[in-house]
């Protein structure tokens, strides 16, 4: 079964997924928080090198069906990192400040045609969290699709169960 996700390297997931585009629109979606909230998080980006980056999740926020999670309130301790490269509208990386330690996060456009395909690399995962990241990022983005065609947007976390558990069987083939 071929995924969004895949695993190019220990603790470095790469997902790809074409967008209804411009590419100016999925950068706004990228880089606003009001936009961001819609299908990962919201907080604010200081878009410049160096610049802090915030990340508040409430998932159960993305949800349409009403599904809650315990432990997942938007009250949280946000997320932070810096911006490490900046070519704005095609490449936006920063570190994430992560429980396990400093991850990295790339997204990348490139146009095909009038849509778009988003390139993200997540890189210096602790092996413990490479499944829900690669689960995490498919559902994330499969969201961010939807909304960018005007259509409700699919389930948060009965999607993201399901994918994770579908890219763990699909790792345990391999292996």
């Amino acid at each position: 079964m071929n995924r969004p996700a895949t695993l190019v390297e220990p603790g470095t997931v790469k997902l790809e997924r074409l967008l209804p585009g411009p590419i100016e629109r999925v950068w706004a979606y990228i880089t606003e928080s009001d936009k961001r909230a819609k299908w990962l998080a919201a907080g604010e980006f200081d878009l410049r090198l160096g610049g802090r980056i915030e990340l508040h999740f409430d998932n159960d926020k993305l949800s349409p069906d009403g599904s809650r999670r315990e432990g997942t309130s938007s009250k949280a301790n946000p997320m932070t990192g810096v911006i490490t490269r900046l070519e704005p509208p095609r490449l936006l990386a920063h570190t994430w400040m992560w429980p396990s330690g400093n991850t990295e996060c790339t997204y990348e456009l490139a146009e095909r045609g009038n849509q778009v395909l988003l390139t993200i690399v997540h890189r210096n995962l602790g092996k413990d969290f490479v499944l829900p990241v690669m689960g995490g990022w498919d559902t994330h983005t499969g969201i961010l699709e939807d909304v960018l065609k005007g259509v409700p947007p699919r389930p948060f976390w009965s999607t993201h169960d399901r994918l994770t558990q579908e890219y763990a069987k699909e790792r345990a083939a391999v292996i």
